[in-house]
């Protein structure tokens, strides 16, 4: 199968290989991201694989060759600092991004493919407890219902919209069961004929769940769940398997102990994937696209690229090491990359 996997970083831009890790190239000369800038998120088109976007240091910017070249968003988000993405799965049209540090912490939609965006809640306040100046790291969209948008700050708390954008409420609280405001990950599960959908918020030091679409949650702090390790950073669906999830816990950040874990049951239970190689900090980023449900990358805070070719279970170091890795995407096209002219004359 053709194949792009992208790897966005914090230093030097992103990095891109169409021969399934071989070979990387940088970005070139020319483009609205600089070769050597900053890169938070990834999305890929759910219907047009060749269709990536990419949350940067000066906004949201497109791609139509899956990677290989980029332009960038115009609107509201130009300039911003962008640290997540999302796209409406029912209707890809709709895209939504959150920004943050250096940049006021706010949250955009699009509704042309990203073409432009408008900012559809107000920017939160310029510093808080924590992290000084707030980020948007999380955003998601209910598969069953498009309507339903979801988002999460560090620090800011978690908030859902039922109304596609139009009004918000907050979900986190001291007379909450949620009660950490450090939100870090947001994922959804669908519902299937044995299974309600099942809803999962990460807090920095928490995992919460539920099963009646946020109405009530439970959570245990992963210190206690996850061999000590409280770093709770990221979570992913497995498409190989409705109910199978990956989650990645660190001692940390950028920690130097780290793991994956596997639930087959929608998070009830969680057991320990096999990591071939030590990691050398948390585990930041996964990557999955479902034309190869058995394919999924990860990437650590400090530059490792594990790539797992049964669905999650255990996972090889790549070659090649990286700056700080962001985010993590594949697609299911070659993009037509050159390497750059060497400097040696």
């Amino acid at each position: 199968m053709d194949s792009t996997i992208i790897v966005a970083t914090a230093g030097q831009g992103m990095l891109r290989s169409n021969d399934k890790g071989k070979s990387w190239h940088r970005l070139g000369l020319g483009e609205p991201i600089e070769f050597d800038g900053i890169v938070r998120s990834l999305a890929v088109d759910p219907v047009r694989p060749e269709r990536v976007y990419a949350g940067a240091d000066c906004g949201v910017c497109l791609s139509d060759d899956a990677g290989a070249h980029w332009r960038r968003a115009r609107g509201a988000i130009e300039g911003r600092t962008v640290w997540s993405l999302a796209v409406d799965p029912s209707n890809p049209s709709v895209i939504y991004a959150g920004t943050g540090a250096p940049s006021r912490a706010g949250f955009f939609k699009s509704t042309d493919s990203g073409e432009t965006f408008s900012q559809i809640v107000e920017d939160f306040p310029e510093f808080c407890a924590g992290v000084n100046r707030p980020r948007l790291l999380t955003a998601c969209v209910d598969p069953d219902d498009g309507n339903q948008v979801w988002f999460g700050l560090e620090e800011g708390g978690v908030w859902r919209s039922r109304d596609a954008g139009g009004t918000w409420e907050r979900l986190d609280g001291e007379d909450r069961t949620i009660r950490h405001s450090d939100i870090h990950s947001i994922a959804i599960l669908p519902a299937t004929p044995s299974s309600p959908k099942t809803t999962f918020v990460l807090t920095v030091n928490t995992v919460y769940r539920s099963v009646d679409d946020g109405k009530t949650w439970s959570g245990k702090p992963s210190k206690e769940r996850f061999d000590g390790m409280y770093y709770t950073r990221t979570i992913q669906p497995v498409s190989a398997d409705e109910n199978a999830l990956l989650l990645a816990i660190g001692d940390g950040t950028p920690g130097i102990k780290t793991r994956i874990y596997r639930s087959n049951d929608r998070g009830e239970t969680w057991s320990t994937a096999e990591l071939k190689q030590t990691p050398n900090s948390t585990v930041w980023a996964f990557g999955a696209h479902p034309a190869d449900p058995q394919l999924i990358y990860a990437g650590t805070k400090y530059g490792h690229l594990f790539t797992s070719k049964d669905a999650g279970k255990s996972w090889e170091k790549e070659w090649r090491d990286f700056s700080e890795i962001t985010a993590v995407a594949w697609t299911p096209v070659a993009a037509p990359l050159k390497a750059h002219a060497k400097s040696d004359v």
